[in-house]
Formats: structure tokens, sequence, C-alpha cells
């Protein structure tokens, strides 16, 4: 009985040590167990960024393919990169080598 009232009575006063440090650390800012949550250059470590905002705003881009193709091209197709890509743009069509076959592509 005696032993538990030991270990109530030490955990009280850790409790209220913890407590004070905390109060008293709002006044004196190096005594705090818990530092303020802020958004670091390089924190975690990406170039240029705080907190990641490189990762955050990378767009990508892709190519759909559709389900329509045909075997030749139309005449007057100027071959051109789109995202990468090597496709043929055809008026306002653009075709992408596949299989033998040229298949209508989106740029997205």
């Amino acid at each position: 009985m005696k032993s538990l009232k030991k270990y109530r009575s030490a955990a009280a006063l850790l409790a209220l040590a913890l407590t004070t440090v905390e109060i008293v650390s709002s006044a004196v800012p190096a005594l705090s167990l818990v530092s303020a949550a802020e958004a670091r250059i390089g924190a975690p470590w990406t170039p240029r960024s705080a907190a990641g905002v490189a990762r955050r705003t990378t767009t990508w881009r892709v190519l759909r393919h559709t389900t329509a193709w045909v075997a030749t091209l139309p005449a007057g197709c100027v071959r051109k990169k789109v995202n990468g890509f090597d496709v043929w743009r055809c008026g306002g069509t653009y075709y992408r080598a596949y299989q033998g076959r040229y298949i209508v592509v989106v740029a997205d």
C-alpha cells in the first residue's frame, strides 16, 4: 500500500514538473521540450523546396492511345515531339506509330 502511494506521488510530481516546464517554456523558448512545427527548407531533403513544394506541384504529361487507327498517314503530316514522344501531326490530329500502323493519340 505504501509503495502504491509512493508511485502515485512520484507520477503526480513528474506530471507537475513537465507542466511547469511547458508553461515556463512559453516565456523562455530554450526550455521547451517540443519545438515549434515549421516548414524548413531542406527538411525533408528536397532541393529548393519548403517541405516538398516541388513534389506537390509537378504535373505529369502523357499520351493517351485511342481505338482509332490508320494504315498510312494522310498527306501533309509533320513529325514532332509531344511530351517526349515522337508523333505525327496531321491537321489537328496526332498519330503515333504502333505495331505497324498509326494510332490516334490525345495529349493530356
